[in-house]
């Protein structure tokens, strides 16, 4: 049952316990019972939000590892945190650049004049060409004379041996800028193939959420999200991923069975609004439901009707006071959304005093 059926439902409760049942004029019904003392609130026109506060973590997105491919002894390491774009060396071996070009297709062979057409040549390509070599070079999915030149020519800009072929041993694809969040090899290290080197995230900023499995209806992909930030302040976002499978959450006490959780990434509309805070604690609003421009009284002013359903109490100007059956809807912030005959923002009803 939703929050809103039970505040409703509790209402109910408490005016059906309220007193002796008072037939009011009007044409809306009859109020079961009428609190022994009320006070006056204002029917709104607006929009209407059930929400929900979760803990929350302020990071970056898209964690990967990077596996090495060459032997040799490490001679540079680039220190966490730092952003590297396109052309950059992640890390050096035997002073030779291992360096980062943009493209989704691993480089899972060799490329030289004569291998199969693909796109993962034309990627390459691509890369070169933004990077300032080979003007004279089709973009396309052809490894041709012309690609290997532009190739010899980025590999004597960077210190590598001018073979015209690439390999893992030189560059690492990645779909994007990446931001270094560890190194998992040192300067002086021997270093072999398969050895995992450094681990890196997209320099896009994100909210990750391990979320209860049971809350898992709060998330909505393209849903928007409001994230409170540490020291004050409020970021704005949506939600762009939601886990399918549920996990164990880590970290419970001992004896205790660790509840399982779905992940939610949120992507932040404006992410100057967070500064450049890492793996900070925040806590993030979602909504259950939103209803836009609708009108809408506090629970407290809902009355049981003896007919059924509900209504609420208007007070008229004069102090006339008649009962008007409402259809209720979206509930948020301790409002209720309700319909009815007759209904306007501006009118007042009848609260049940606390």
């Amino acid at each position: 049952m939703n929050r809103r059926v039970l505040a409703v439902g509790a209402m109910a409760a408490v005016i059906l316990g309220g007193g002796v049942a008072v037939a009011f004029g009007g044409n809306g019904g009859t109020a079961a019972a009428k609190p022994a003392s009320i006070t006056t609130a204002v029917i709104t026109r607006g929009d209407l939000a059930d929400t929900t506060s979760v803990d929350a973590t302020l990071t970056y997105g898209g964690e990967r590892t990077i596996t090495n491919a060459v032997n040799g002894t490490v001679t540079a390491v680039p220190v966490p945190g730092r952003e590297l774009r396109q052309g950059d060396a992640l890390y050096k071996v035997d002073r030779r650049p291992v360096v980062l070009m943009y493209g989704s297709i691993p480089l899972y062979r060799t490329l030289e004049q004569g291998v199969d057409n693909g796109p993962d040549v034309n990627q390459l390509d691509r890369a070169l060409h933004h990077l300032g070599y080979g003007s004279d070079m089709t973009v396309d999915d052809k490894f041709t004379w012309e690609t290997t030149k532009a190739v010899r020519a980025w590999q004597k800009d960077n210190g590598l041996k001018q073979t015209g072929r690439v390999d893992a041993a030189q560059v690492v694809f990645l779909p994007s800028p990446v931001r270094i969040t560890s190194a998992k090899i040192a300067v002086g290290d021997p270093i072999h193939p398969g050895r995992q080197a450094l681990t890196v995230t997209s320099t896009k900023r994100v909210v990750h959420i391990d979320l209860k499995a049971d809350q898992q209806e709060l998330a909505k992909p393209s849903a928007p999200a409001t994230i409170q930030i540490p020291g004050g302040g409020t970021a704005h976002g949506k939600i762009v991923s939601v886990g399918t499978v549920a996990k164990k959450a880590a970290g419970a006490q001992s004896g205790q069975s660790p509840e399982p959780t779905v992940e939610v990434d949120i992507e932040l509309t404006d992410a100057r609004q967070v500064g450049r805070l890492d793996q900070a604690p925040v806590t993030v609003t979602l909504e259950r439901q939103h209803r836009s421009n609708v009108l809408s009284v506090p629970v407290e002013a809902l009355l049981a009707l003896r007919e059924g359903g509900f209504g609420v109490e208007i007070i008229e100007p004069g102090g006339v006071r008649r009962i008007v059956a409402v259809t209720t809807g979206g509930y948020g912030n301790g409002r209720v959304e309700i319909s009815g005959a007759g209904l306007t923002s501006g009118m007042k009803v009848g609260v049940a005093a606390e």
